[in-house]
């Protein structure tokens, strides 16, 4: 088992198990480049142990300076936002390790493929979708800054995963997506056990310590705080008025 993969105290299913080892330990091969990222985000093939997969390796050293997050730590927030949606039961990030590769240390993610029957847009609209509901809960938790509608990754099965979690964790309120509809709407009750999941892990300590690898103190006790906050007021969050509300473009 993967020793820096978020895993510690963890049930996690044999699938995924697997896809953690070969993302830690396979052979990265670069096939090419997203160019719409803002950052270098690269789509791989990864090999290992008779498996094959692909995959996305963001390099630290491809990161795009920001005025609002410090530099090189965009990586490892994502590492940081799969311990969480793992923890809680959400299953949002995929699979996402740090390890090093061809240019140097950064996140490799399981690629996930899209399905092609599910408009993304129509999607981001709904208020019915149990996945996409959780996937707001999670947001506020992680305090994400950038939730847009292309970061939504329906699968055939009909689960919902997302992407692009670098933006993650500041201590101040910048929550910043596409998800709003249920804005001061109380929390389902599967996902108040969720959020309940965390706070009991955040105070037995491992995950706060996985945390640490990839946040500051600061940081990990600012997710302490939007946790409490959800778990003494079960809604869901409004936009804040000193900060976008939706991430530019949206899509």
């Amino acid at each position: 088992m993967p020793d820096n993969a978020a895993t510690a105290g963890l049930d996690i299913p044999d699938g995924e198990r697997a896809a953690l080892e070969l993302l830690e330990r396979g052979a990265l091969e670069v096939e090419g480049r997203l160019v719409g990222a803002s950052n270098a985000t690269l789509y791989c093939t990864i090999k290992g142990g008779g498996a094959e997969a692909n995959c996305v390796y963001k390099p630290v050293a491809g990161e795009r300076p920001l005025w609002d997050f410090p530099t090189g730590t965009l990586a490892g927030r994502e590492v940081a936002a799969y311990a969480v949606s793992r923890a809680a039961g959400w299953n949002v990030a995929p699979p996402t390790v740090m390890r090093d590769g061809p240019f140097g240390p950064g996140m490799c993610q399981l690629w996930i493929d899209l399905d092609p029957e599910v408009d993304l847009v129509a999607l981001s609209r709904r208020s019915d979708h149990a996945g996409l509901r959780e996937m707001a809960v999670f947001d506020a938790v992680v305090n994400n800054a950038d939730r847009k509608i292309g970061h939504l990754l329906p699968v055939t099965d009909g689960h919902l995963y997302g992407c692009d979690h670098g933006v993650c964790f500041a201590e101040e309120y910048k929550l910043r997506t596409v998800l709003w509809q249920w804005r001061g709407k109380a929390l389902p009750r599967r996902s108040v056990e969720a959020v309940r999941r965390l706070a009991d892990d955040m105070a037995a300590g491992w995950l706060a310590d996985e945390l640490s690898k990839h946040l500051t103190r600061r940081e990990i006790n600012a997710t302490r705080s939007r946790v409490a906050k959800l778990l003494k007021h079960p809604t869901y969050p409004y936009p804040s008025e000193d900060w976008p509300a939706i991430p530019w473009p949206p899509v």
